[in-house]
Parts: structure tokens; sequence; C-alpha cells
């Protein structure tokens, strides 16, 4: 009997560790305990930072839902990119030669550049579309895009050369964010070369004005504007003996700029080089790396759809085929 209540009580004692050694298993690590109620942990991974690693006054994130767009954070998430001189040359090249109130277009389009393509494809499926029509499309349609890129429709061309480059495009929009006054100090070195070597010159499409700290590419007609084709591997340098400049810079069909595109920026672009200022529709631009998340230009006469993109006009595109067939 002594040997059974002997073996029962080792048993006991034995169940008694298993539970207890259970127990302490389920309590969690030090430091992990929860707290008192009514403090309640946040989710894992948003536990404050250690002491001295609280982000400065006016940098915590926006509440869910109010991030800037992909590319537009503010300044505390990043500096503008330097950009030395002798590169923003060869950036500027290919526009350099357009006249300004196109010029002043694409300039504030780039900082646009992820709107870019998308506009491209657009501009292409609606090449049909002339003047007041094509305004009137891009009304009905309800595109989405900032008024400056929106700008840039009447020119396919343009727009596929920036869609083509998406990397330059964007590089540019961000030297125009950060330096605007550097880029536009680049255009001026840019006519100058071309001026000096001969290519840049007054014609039937433009008028080259030369003054003192300023070259100006002005259309001869304020509402038609040519666009100018070249290479900057011809222009930008100095002519070999024989060669004929004239032949250097082409120009593309005249595209017609009324009063019907004043809502997209139309209404008098023009740039302001001295001050390195960039008008639009008598306006000055003033969108900066700075507040590029929160600035919107007035543009007289544009409403900002209220609703989902629509199309209206694919059935004229089919028509306008079949008419030529």
């Amino acid at each position: 009997m002594s040997r059974t209540i002997g073996a029962q009580a080792r048993i006991a004692a034995a169940m008694m560790t298993l539970a207890v050694a259970a127990t302490a298993q389920q309590y969690p690590p030090q430091g992990q305990y929860p707290p008192p109620a009514g403090q309640n942990p946040p989710p894992q991974g948003q536990y404050p930072p250690a002491q001295g690693q609280y982000p400065p006054k006016g940098q915590y994130p926006p509440a869910q839902g109010q991030y800037p767009p992909q590319g537009q954070y503010p300044p505390q998430y990043g500096q503008p990119p330097y950009i030395p001189p002798e590169q923003l040359d060869g950036m500027v090249q290919r526009i350099a030669l357009y006249p300004d109130p196109l010029l002043a277009q694409v300039l504030t389009a780039s900082t646009f550049w992820d709107q870019i393509p998308q506009a491209a494809a657009w501009a292409n499926q609606h090449s049909y579309l002339r003047g007041p029509q094509l305004a009137q499309a891009i009304q009905e349609d309800q595109l989405p895009w900032d008024p400056s890129v929106l700008a840039l429709l009447p020119f396919p061309q343009v727009l596929n050369m920036m869609a083509g480059d998406p990397g330059w495009t964007q590089a540019l929009g961000n030297a125009v964010l950060g330096n605007r006054a550097a880029v536009m100090d680049a255009v001026q070195r840019m006519r100058q070369e071309a001026l000096s070597y001969g290519y840049l010159q007054s014609n039937q499409y433009v008028q080259v004005v030369n003054t003192p700290g300023a070259i100006e590419i002005l259309p001869v007609n304020p509402e038609v504007i040519y666009v100018p084709a070249y290479s900057p591997g011809v222009v930008f340098v100095r002519p070999r003996p024989g060669f004929f400049i004239g032949g250097a810079i082409r120009f593309g069909p005249a595209i017609t700029i009324g009063a019907a595109f004043a809502p997209f920026g139309w209404a008098h672009p023009y740039l302001g080089w001295r001050e390195h200022s960039i008008f639009i529709n008598n306006r000055p631009w003033v969108r900066t790396w700075q507040n590029r998340a929160v600035y919107a230009h007035p543009y007289e006469g544009y409403h900002r759809p209220v609703g989902p993109r629509v199309e209206h006009h694919e059935h004229e595109r089919h028509e306008e085929r079949h008419d030529h067939r």
C-alpha cells in the first residue's frame, strides 16, 4: 500500500510540474506584457521610435488617403537634383529653338511628366480633329490631365517626342521645378550658339528678336504655331565650309491656336527671360519643387472634370476613315 501511495504522489508531482511549465510558456516574454486597460498597444510596426528619433514638428506623414501623388512629395522627402550647366545645355537642345509660346507649354507640361504618355495616345487617336473641334473634344471627353498637358494636344509630334523619352521628360520637369532660372539660361545659351553660327534666323514662320540678355523666338502670327525640326548635332555646332545652313531648320505644318484653346493656357503664354518667369494666360506660373503637391495654376475658362473620363468621338473617327475609302 505504501508503494502505491508513493507512486501516486510522484505522478501528481510530475503533472503539477508540467502544468507550471505550460503556464510559463503562455506568458509573453519580458517587456511584452499588455499595458493597463484602455492603453492597448498600436498594431505591429507602429510603435513610436526610440527617444530622440521622433520626426521634426510638421513632418509627420499625412492622414490616410492624403499622401501626395507619386513623385510629388513635399520637400522634406528630398531636395531637387542638381544638374550642372553643361548637362542642362544638352537637355534643352531639342526644344531650345521652339517658339516661345510653345516652349512655355512644354516646360510647364514636363512637370506633369507622368501624364504625357496617355495624352500622347489620345492626341494620336484624335489627330483627325482640328481647331475648335479639337478644343470641344477635349472638353467633352473630360480629360483628366493638367491644362498644361492639354495645351499640347494640338501638337502630337511634340507629345510623341516627350512620351518616347520619358526619362528626359521627367528630368526636364524636375529641373524646371527645382531651378527654372538655370533651365531658361541654358535655353538662351543654346539660342546664342545657333544664332552666332547663322542657323537661327527670322523667316516666314518665326521672328527672332535679339535683345540684350534675351533671344526671343516669336511666331509671325500669334495664333499659328510651326514646330521646328532640326538636329542638335548640326545647329549647335560651327558649320563646316560650304555647308548650306538654310536647310538645317525645317518647320512642320501650321497649327492654328485660336480663342477655343484659351482655357488650356493659350491666352498669351510667354516667357519673361530676364526675370526667369513663365506666364500662362498672363499670370506667372509659379509651380516649384516645394509647392508642387498643392499648386494649381489658374486657367480662366477651364473647368476641371467632375466625372470619369469618357469617349465621345470614337464613332466620328470611324466615320472619318470610312469617308476616305
